[in-house]
């Protein structure tokens, strides 16, 4: 069973010779505006693999010459890949860590003498405990240092890596903010291990180890830029669409202590190693044209040409050889004659993108349209990672399919509990105690029990402790109501709205399970039950909290497991990629895209509002202060506006999306 089919998502197929260049010539041509060395691989897991192979080189050399291999990482979901393929050689290829010697480049602070939970635990748990490194050889930096003795533990820790002949090795993820270990922005470049104050997207990120954003301390001790550089090799890691901006950053941009990653620019040993994803803003891969002749696709003409329109404020139409010309892009001329001929050839394309019908239209030519007419009308799946990402991302286009006659089923594939405040439960607690006494005479035994082990429980509770059971029961109540509401406020029909509650997600805690068997195979039975010519799942991939990723691929998942069995009803269907509150659709990738009214758009708004319980109180809201209907209505307006800046018609809003071919 495949379990992680997302992270070969690629809106792009990127000519490999793009991203692994034949020789030295050509590879000096394509990265000349790199300034980091740069080596892009097809997945993830094929690039960790390479890293694993040159990491165990290097410990089996050192075994060899009788002394310690010395490394410096910290925890953290990039290098999990990494940890993964280091194990599997421990386990099966009998690769010893006996020599190892680990300093672990950040943690948090403070933290109690007895914390369970911090950095040190994670990696333990990631690789620690996992292969024969000696504990004596771990050097953690220490949390529960006393605030008067952080300096003489720093410069103790940096002692200790001088005494043992500096860092062989060092890996590094990069941060959301473009920061190696915990060098937030401001940092400098000749800094050395200390105390810093978290940023507010650092503490977000570590969500992820605390399990809410309140758990997580205010500071970190951290290994210092200086001290990172003396190492004598350095790997920067990075996968998946959200690290993208960043990593063009790091590697093309200019050295700044606004992201400190920029600063590896002045070490002779790093190497930058990438999936395609988080490589996909590297100029090599976004604008090729800027660095070589072109394989072009229809898809890399219109990225062109959208391009060019931005960077000489011009609609597609009016675009002239001399722009052209001047911006590098001769050779499309060469091969279609003349301006006009590429111009009304992305027009068309782009205008064959819009359609007012996201399920087909029926007994039209369907030829130029993004959904064929037949059969009408379609049985659609639109799946949801929570209970209100149906509205929040495609909420226009919902309407539209129940509108024009579509059989629609919406999936809700987790239950959303952690999402919901404790006092959305007084809310209704207060309700259900009403309901009792005006129906029965406040009899109910188990209303009375109920409440009172409830409030018990509130008013003790602390910052570290996880909900009961039966409260995130009755959170995931709270969130099923509210999206039943919202289904009917879309034309829904109640019995076509399911509940999944997939298991790897009901931990209580932001740290979810993997996906299981269990999980995919919930999914799989909707799809043998409703037997869809459409899906829709969500594509952004880069949501905060990883939930939608792990949605989807139990959806591509069960889809994959389908075609592996020969399903009929796979044959007639199309899966379409929708976002949501986070990002959109790049315009050069949209395959179809929907426009709404301003009366459609006022409804949307008012189906997501429905979800009371994810209004100002909501906890995942992010660094953004706008509220998840500003976010949805702001990229709905912007979609629109950029189409029309490109000359094509204006509409009030627009919901996009992207086709997903099962590989």
């Amino acid at each position: 069973m495949k379990t992680n089919l997302s992270s070969q998502i690629t809106l792009d197929r990127v000519s490999p010779r793009y991203y692994r260049p034949g020789g030295n010539i050509e590879r000096s041509v394509l990265t000349r505006f790199e300034k980091l060395p740069t080596e892009i691989y097809a997945s993830a897991e094929e690039a960790a693999t390479e890293i694993a192979l040159k990491i165990a080189q290097t410990i089996r050399k050192r075994q060899q010459e009788i002394r310690a291999c010395t490394m410096a990482f910290s925890g953290g979901a990039t290098l999990t890949e990494v940890f993964n393929q280091l194990i599997r050689m421990h386990e099966e290829e009998g690769l010893s860590f006996h020599n190892v010697v680990v300093f672990v480049t950040y943690e948090y602070y403070p933290l109690p003498p007895d914390a369970t939970v911090s950095n040190l635990s994670t990696l333990k748990e990631q690789f620690f405990n996992r292969v024969d490194i000696p504990a004596q050889n771990i050097y953690p930096l220490d949390g529960s240092t006393p605030q008067e003795r952080v300096n003489e533990h720093c410069m103790a820790y940096e002692k200790m890596i001088e005494q043992l002949g500096g860092i062989d090795i060092m890996l590094l993820g990069i941060g959301r903010m473009g920061n190696i270990a915990m060098n937030v922005t401001g940092s400098q470049r000749n800094s050395h291990t200390r105390l810093v104050l978290l940023d507010p997207t650092c503490r977000n990120e570590a969500v992820k180890v605390f399990g809410s954003e309140q758990n997580v301390p205010i500071c970190a001790i951290t290994m210092g830029i200086s001290t990172i550089r003396q190492a004598r090799k350095i790997f920067l890691i990075a996968w998946g669409e959200e690290k993208a901006d960043v990593i063009k950053n790091a590697v093309e941009g200019e050295m700044t202590d606004a992201q400190s990653a920029t600063f590896l620019q002045m070490h002779n040993n790093v190497q930058v190693v990438l999936d395609l994803s988080s490589a996909a803003h590297l100029t090599r891969i976004h604008r090729p044209w800027l660095v070589t002749s072109c394989d072009w696709t229809d898809k890399l003409i219109r990225s062109a040409i959208v391009w060019l329109c931005e960077r000489t404020g011009k609609p597609i139409l009016k675009l002239t050889n001399k722009d052209y010309n001047e911006h590098g892009l001769g050779e499309l001329l060469a091969i279609y004659g003349s301006a006009y001929q590429v111009n009304i050839k992305i027009f068309n394309d782009l205008q064959h993108t819009i359609t007012g019908w996201p399920g087909g239209k029926p007994n039209a030519d369907d030829s130029m349209r993004p959904e064929r007419a037949k059969p009408f009308p379609k049985r659609v799946i639109i799946f949801s990672p929570h209970p209100d990402d149906d509205v929040i991302s495609m909420g226009g286009t919902l309407q539209r399919l129940v509108a024009q006659k579509h059989d629609v089923h919406v999936a809700y594939e987790t239950s959303g509990n952690i999402a919901v405040g404790d006092e959305e439960v007084y809310r209704f607690m207060h309700f259900i105690r009403g309901f009792d006494k005006l129906f029965n005479d406040s009899k109910s035994d188990i209303i009375a029990q109920k409440d009172k082990e409830f409030y018990d429980f509130f008013s003790r509770k602390t910052a570290d402790d996880m909900d009961t059971a039966d409260i995130l029961a009755l959170k995931g109540l709270i969130r099923r109501g509210e999206a039943r509401i919202a289904s009917l406020y879309s034309g829904l029909k109640l019995d076509h709205v399911h509940f999944l509650n997939l298991p790897f997600y009901e931990t209580g805690k932001i740290q979810k399970n993997p996906i299981s068997e269990a999980d995919v195979e919930i999914v799989r039975a909707l799809l043998q039950e409703v037997q869809p010519h459409q899906i829709f799942v969500a594509g952004d991939l880069a949501d905060p909290h990883g939930t939608h990723r792990v949605c989807t691929d139990a959806v591509l998942a069960a889809i994959d497991l389908e075609k592996e069995a020969g399903a009929k009803w796979l044959k007639d269907c199309r899966i379409w990629m929708y976002r949501g509150a986070w990002a959109e659709w790049e315009i050069e990738h949209i395959e179809m895209v929907v426009p709404i009214s301003p009366e459609e758009l006022r409804t949307k708004r008012n189906a997501i509002l429905k979800h009371q319980s994810q209004m100002e109180s909501a906890p995942f809201l992010g660094n953004d202060e706008r509220l998840f209907w500003q976010r949805s209505e702001d990229r709905n307006h912007a979609t629109a506006e950029l189409y029309k800046s490109l000359g094509l018609a204006a509409y009030e809003a627009m919901e996009a999306f992207v086709e997903y071919h099962p590989l």
